[in-house]
């Protein structure tokens, strides 16, 4: 099977990824709008986790076109069209990964994430929120939208598959390769609060797409 590092996985496919963000994956056309209706007015200044080529962005920049962004990707082709794109907005792109990122303490009104967090383990997502939760300001939101499944079944499906190929194709781990390992939107709230966030709540879903919100 084509198993490849995050980075090259996107790269191949940053011509068409937009068209099959919004075409082929069931709920993100209308993911990334309504993302866009939970972020508050007043928000100033927005940190968005694997932004890629910005699609929500697109959105939010309907509503909030002088809001300051700063986008974290593994992807440098991605952050080039997202520059192409939006050309005179304030945007912050850093190419590299969010896990070894300083986010700050008390830097954001929201952080944002779409369709990213699906591949890391419950550990890692836990250690990435805490640095969330700490770099947004009190009363700050992170708002997730990704990939979870409703049935714990489904989930030890995909976590167990996962570390199957990684041991057969001897991945080191920490090594982020893609492999898509859903939770399910109950543990996903789990994790949320692991993490510190309070008012824990899955606020929209459409197929398999969903958005949770925790504040801080």
């Amino acid at each position: 099977m084509s198993y490849e590092t995050m980075s090259d996985f996107f790269t191949a496919r940053v011509e068409g990824y937009d068209a099959h963000m919004l075409k082929n994956v069931g709920g993100c056309k209308e993911g990334y709008k309504k993302l866009a209706t939970f972020i508050p007015r007043n928000t100033v200044k927005l940190l968005d986790l694997g932004c890629g080529t910005g699609l929500e962005l697109d959105e939010i920049f309907k509503v909030l076109p002088g809001v300051e962004v700063t986008g974290i990707d593994l992807t440098k082709a991605m952050l080039d069209k997202l520059k192409e794109k939006h050309p005179d907005k304030a945007l912050k792109l850093i190419h590299g990964s969010y896990f070894e990122c300083d986010l700050g303490i008390e830097q954001y009104d929201i952080a944002i994430s779409f369709q990213t967090m699906h591949h890391f383990s419950h550990e890692d997502k836990v250690q990435l929120y805490t640095k969330i939760y700490k770099s947004l300001k009190m009363g700050g939101q992170y708002i997730e939208c990704d990939y979870m499944v409703e049935l714990q079944e489904e989930e030890d499906y995909w976590y167990s598959a996962n570390a199957k190929v990684r041991e057969e194709l001897h991945i080191p781990a920490g090594a982020f390769y893609h492999y898509d390992t859903p939770c399910t939107v109950s543990n996903q709230k789990k994790l949320f609060q692991l993490a510190g966030f309070s008012q824990v709540k899955d606020v929209w879903r459409k197929e398999n797409t969903t958005i949770v919100i925790g504040k801080k």
